[in-house]
This record gives C-alpha cells, sequence and structure tokens, in this order.
C-alpha cells in the first residue's frame, strides 16, 4: 500500500485494552473525549476481564466496547485493529492517560514527516502511592533502528501514533506476553522511518499490578526480543549497538532484580525466588555475589553456602573483633560503587524522590517566611504555594516559552524589559541557572526587579549528572560555593547574603549513581563536607 500523508482531517483510532483494570478505565476514555484533536473513535477491547469493565464502557455512549476471551495484550490489541477505522491508531492501557494535546502534537508531526510509519514522544511516570509525577524524555533525532538496539527510547506506547498501513505488514507478536511493544518498534524501524520527539504526551501510571515489575520476567523477555533481531543485523555499527542493548538490558535488569531480592531478604521473607536467582546469577555475577554475602543470607542459607563464602564470612567477623568499622545496615551505595553505569539517569525521581531535593526544599522550608508578597518564580508556582501559601498575595510565573499554560509573564531571565523595577518581594530561582549562559544578566534582572527589602532565593547543582531529557542540550554550567558567592556579592552586601553548600561524598556519589532519596540513612543527610558540593543554596536581601 502506499505511504502517502495522512487525509487533511485524518481520524485517529484510539484502541484501549483492559483487562481487570476497570477503576482506572473511565480516566482513560475521558482523556480521549477531551483531546484538543476532535476527530477520534474509541475502541475498548475486553481481554475477558471479570471486573466492571462492561459496565464503565456503557457510560460513554460514543464508545465501541469489544470483548474477546482472555488470549493478552497483543491479541487484544490486533483485535482492535481489525474494529477500528481510523488512518491513524493509537494504543492506551486502560490504567494509563493521554494529556490533553497528545492526539494534535503527533498527528502535526506525521504531517510534517510524511514517510514516517509513527511518530512518537516523552510521557510522565506517575507513581500513585506517593501522587508523584516527573517527566521522562529522551532525544533521539536520527538512527531510530541503532538507537533502539542500544534501548527503547520510547518507554510509553500510548505516546505512539501509527500509521494504519503499518498494520497491512505489522501486528503485535501474540508468543510475546512482555515486550511485545518494543518488539514491534524494532521490526518496524529497521524497514521504515519513524520519528520522535520530546513532547509530553501521556501519563503513565505505576502502581502495585504493572507488568513491568516482574523484573525476572522482564529481563527474559526483552533479552528474547533484542536477540531475534540478531540475524538482522547488516553493519558493524549495529552490530556494536546490538552488545551495548544486551548489556544495558542485563545491567538495568540485573540492578532491579537484584534490588527486590534485597528488599525481600531485609523484609524477613524466608525464600527468595529461585529464577530471580539463577537470571541474576546469570547475566550479573558480580552483583550475585554482593546478594550472597549480605548477612541475612548467609543467615538463611549458612549450611549452603561454598569453602570461599565461608572463608568470606569468617573475615567479616574477623574485622567486627577488630572493631574495623562495617555495617551490616543495608547500604546501596556499596552494591554500586564498582560500576560505570548508573542505576537510575532520573536524578532517583524513578526511586523515590531525588537525594537534592531534601536540601533544596529544607532550603525553601527554613525561608518560608520571605516567601510573601508578590512572589516570581521560574517555569511554575509550587514552590510559592507550598512554602508562601496565604503570604503570597500575587504569585507570578516567569517562562521562557510562549503557550507554557502555567506561565503569567513570558520572557529571557537575561533580558526582561517588560518587568518593572521593584516589583517583586520575593523572588524564587531553584535549579535554572544551570540553563542560563548569561548569569549575571540573569542575578542583575532579579535584583533590579526586586522591592528593598525583597528576598532572592537560589539553588544551584554542583556535583550532578545532566539531563537526559530536552534540556541537557541547554545545561551549561555547574557551580561552587565561592562562584555563587561571587555572582551574587557584586549586587548584594555580605551582611544580607546567605550562601550555603550541602552534601558529602556518600550523598554526591549517590545522587550520581541516581539513587533515590529513601535508599539513603537520614543521618548522613545533614553531614556537610565543602569538598562535595551537591547543591548550593542563597538567600540574599536587597
Amino acid at each position: 500500500m502506499a505511504k502517502s500523508e495522512a487525509e487533511p482531517i485524518a481520524l485517529i483510532s484510539v484502541i484501549i485494552t483492559c483487562y481487570n483494570h476497570g477503576k482506572f478505565l473511565a480516566k482513560a476514555i475521558e482523556s480521549v473525549l477531551s483531546q484538543s484533536y476532535a476527530h477520534h473513535e474509541i475502541i475498548v477491547v475486553d481481554d475477558g476481564s471479570t471486573d466492571d469493565t462492561k459496565l464503565v464502557c456503557q457510560r460513554y455512549k460514543n464508545t465501541r466496547y469489544v470483548f474477546q476471551e482472555n488470549a493478552g495484550l497483543s491479541s487484544a490489541r490486533n483485535t482492535g485493529i481489525k474494529n477500528s477505522n481510523g488512518s491513524l491508531l493509537v494504543f492506551l492501557d486502560a490504567d494509563d492517560w493521554l494529556l490533553q494535546d497528545a492526539l494534535q502534537i503527533n498527528y502535526n508531526y506525521l504531517k510534517l514527516n510524511t514517510g514516517a510509519a509513527f511518530s512518537s514522544g516523552g510521557h510522565e511516570l506517575y507513581y500513585e502511592p506517593d501522587d508523584k509525577s516527573w517527566p521522562m524524555q529522551e532525544v533521539v533525532k536520527n538512527q531510530h533502528y541503532i538507537k533502539l538496539l542500544e534501548k527503547n527510547y520510547i518507554g510509553m506506547h500510548a505516546t505512539v501514533m501509527y500509521r494504519r498501513w503499518v498494520f497491512d505488514t505489522f501486528n503485535f507478536n501474540t508468543s510475546l506476553t512482555l515486550c511485545e511493544d518494543y518488539e514491534l518498534y524494532l521490526r518496524i524501524a529497521r524497514q521504515y522511518p519513524v520519528h520522535h520527539h520530546t513532547n509530553l504526551l501521556a501519563v503513565y501510571r505505576l502502581h502495585q499490578s504493572n507488568a513491568s515489575a516482574e523484573y525476572g520476567k522482564m529481563l527474559s523477555s526483552v533479552l528474547g526480543v533484542l536477540t531475534s533481531q540478531k540475524k538482522n543485523l547488516a553493519s558493524l555499527e549495529e552490530k556494536d549497538s546490538f552488545q551495548k542493548g544486551m548489556e544495558n538490558w542485563q545491567n538495568f535488569y540485573s540492578q532491579k532484580i537484584y534490588d527486590s531480592l534485597i528488599e525481600k531478604l531485609y523484609q524477613g521473607n524466608d525464600s527468595l525466588p529461585k529464577e530471580d536467582l539463577r537470571l541474576l546469577k546469570k547475566h550479573n555475577r558480580s552483583l550475585f555475589d554482593k546478594l550472597t554475602i549480605q548477612p541475612l543470607y548467609i543467615a538463611k542459607n549458612g549450611s549452603s553456602l561454598n569453602y570461599k563464602l565461608k572463608r568470606l564470612n569468617q573475615k567479616l567477623h574477623t574485622l567486627i573483633s577488630m572493631k574495623t568499622p562495617f555495617s551490616f545496615n543495608r547500604t546501596p551505595n556499596s552494591s554500586i560503587l564498582g560500576q560505570t553505569e548508573p542505576i537510575s539517569k532520573q536524578f532517583g525521581y524513578d526511586r523515590g524522590g531525588p537525594i537534592d531535593r531534601y536540601y533544596i526544599e529544607n532550603f525553601l522550608e527554613k525561608h518560608a517566611s520571605k516567601i510573601r508578597g508578590h512572589v516570581l518564580e521560574i517555569g511554575d508556582n509550587d514552590y510559592t504555594i507550598r512554602f508562601g501559601g496565604e503570604n503570597v498575595s500575587k504569585s507570578d510565573v516567569l517562562h521562557i516559552e510562549e503557550g507554557n499554560e502555567k506561565a503569567t509573564i513570558v520572557g529571557d531571565l537575561t533580558h526582561a524589559p517588560q518587568l518593572t523595577d521593584a516589583s517583586f518581594d520575593c523572588i524564587i530561582l531553584t535549579q535554572t541557572l544551570q540553563y542560563i549562559y548569561d548569569c549575571d544578566s540573569a542575578i542583575k534582572t532579579c535584583h533590579r526587579i526586586l522591592k528593598k527589602g525583597g528576598f532572592l532565593l537560589i539553588t544551584v547543582p554542583g556535583i550532578s549528572q545532566i539531563s537526559h531529557d530536552q534540556w541537557g542540550d541547554n545545561w551549561l554550567w555547574s557551580f561552587t560555593q565561592a562562584s555563587i558567592k561571587k555572582m551574587t556579592g557584586d549586587l548584594f552586601t555580605t551582611d544580607s547574603l546567605e550562601v550555603n553548600s550541602h552534601g558529602n561524598v556518600l550523598l554526591a556519589s549517590s545522587f550520581l549513581y541516581g539513587l533515590g532519596l529513601p535508599e539513603v540513612k537520614q543521618e548522613t543527610l545533614d553531614i556537610n563536607d565543602e569538598h562535595y558540593q551537591l547543591i548550593i543554596t542563597a538567600c540574599a536581601q536587597k
């Protein structure tokens, strides 16, 4: 079939697959109904649910309900394709939802990229237990098949909009119960151009029953999917990327398995899953060895330990008898110091929250009384509301991009003539200066627009990884306590300026590896070593 450009007014089919997720389904349906692109149809494929999925669907008259006996996600998606009419297709899981402009954004990209088989974008991860979310955005501009061999940069299937002709050749592999979307991306990208962007399109809900939390099964599945591409590798570059992908997936899921086993161990589980132990031993022997020298593991499995582990256990007891500092407590850092790959590239957002947020939020809480009157914040006003509360009479948000929903002022902080002198009682400038080339001009603008007696609250990164999203290309600086003192000291007097650094070697290492705040001990957070400046905070009064 000819790969022609989509119709001027294309019908987009949104296929929602559901298996006993009726409690989530309404939000998924309503997210489609509220799309800014209105020419769409909704098909809900019920994969043999025993809950109220059908009743939920019946509340929405414009939703088509299709039932099939339970056959798995791939089969349900194939059923959705057969029952759809659109020239463009999107697949949404019932426990996730689309953001308002998702269909319009991908439609626009496919109009611009007429040869692309699909367009994909960024998404948000939503952690339901803590009601927190964070963006997942990968910048991939070319060599999509090569990049997909190395990792699944798409991440969430609902961000993909396919052209219908794709399914004249391809369908979802019903022999797979996991990674079926990744397997399809690889097959398509091998033969056709595809497009990717970083606009946020959908929200992926993390909850107790996510299939992707079955790390052992995920590891086996993803390695199988990637191995199926081996016969197609035509160049040295493809072969190198394939090998890198195999290593990336083994390291990623081995760490997940290890963390899961450690958690089970310290929760008092009498036995650990044998298949997870087998996979860990096969794919990451160093992590397996680290698991087997955990004191609780030794206590539960001592009779089956080999001579080497017995000797190691004896050495540990010798160290303790000599009063050498050695902790039997779980320390996530001890398992990763030999690795060259981080545990997470999301700053710890995917592991309970970033370590640096502890210092940022403690700093703002300490100076909460200064967040009052007319307050300006960059990007959004979350901290203004949280720490200023009723003391704030007016809240403004400055953003450099037009069209940002939260912005009340659009402009560049280095040159903002539209901001009048002495306008604000407080300016909150958190984790922003690293993106500004002319930091001195930005500080001068802040000083100019502050009222006399007003406060500028600054936080900046010191030791840090660099963003892997679209902001990574604009991350220009890291700072020190001395550099912030120098930058602010020309405008603010010494007695009105308080600059501090926070962190230590343990926290800096943990942050660089991507560990989350819950994974470090509370008592280590308040130990400060100025030689390892994780973050710098400054409070300046005009």
